[in-house]
């Protein structure tokens, strides 16, 4: 029977103590980054009052008239194209409704005053879930010229 033996001096043990701390706070430093950019900036966006959800998209440029409605709704566990190519446009500004299937969320809607030179029909529509934005989107809800976009209104907001 052969036996291995390894001679080292406190140098070299200490080096190696080094080396390995070094790499253990690489890995962690390296975990929790990605951990953090992987979480919905939905989570800082506190929406749990009208004044705060009216701030939201006037900081986004949005003029809005006097009137909310609120609806409560179910995000169905199972999606159809439609609620797959919706998330996508959450997943573009920031957001994933993936997490809520399932859920009831709260759905407010906004009428926009200054949208491209159109005056009615336009839209900001946001779900909300615990008091915190979850999605949204800022729609034309007419039937020839509809459309749905993200937030920004990348489709002529002034």
């Amino acid at each position: 029977m052969k036996m291995l033996t390894l001679k080292l001096n406190p140098k070299a043990i200490f080096g190696i103590i080094l080396a390995l701390t070094g790499l253990v706070v690489i890995v962690i430093s390296f975990a929790s980054n990605h951990i953090q950019d992987a979480k919905s900036v939905s989570a800082s966006i506190n929406a749990s009052t009208d004044e705060k959800r009216r701030e939201y998209l006037k900081e986004l440029g949005w003029e809005l008239d006097d009137e909310c409605e609120e609806k409560q709704l179910k995000i169905p566990e199972s999606w159809n194209e439609v609620y797959i190519d919706y998330n996508e446009i959450q997943k573009n500004q920031g957001f994933d409704l993936t997490d809520y299937k399932g859920k009831s969320v709260t759905l407010y809607t906004y009428k926009i005053t200054n949208y491209d030179g159109i005056d009615e029909g336009i839209v900001a529509d946001m779900l909300v879930c615990d008091g915190v934005l979850i999605g949204g989107d800022v729609c034309n809800l007419s039937a020839s010229d509809g459309f749905l976009v993200g937030f920004s209104g990348e489709h002529g907001k002034n």
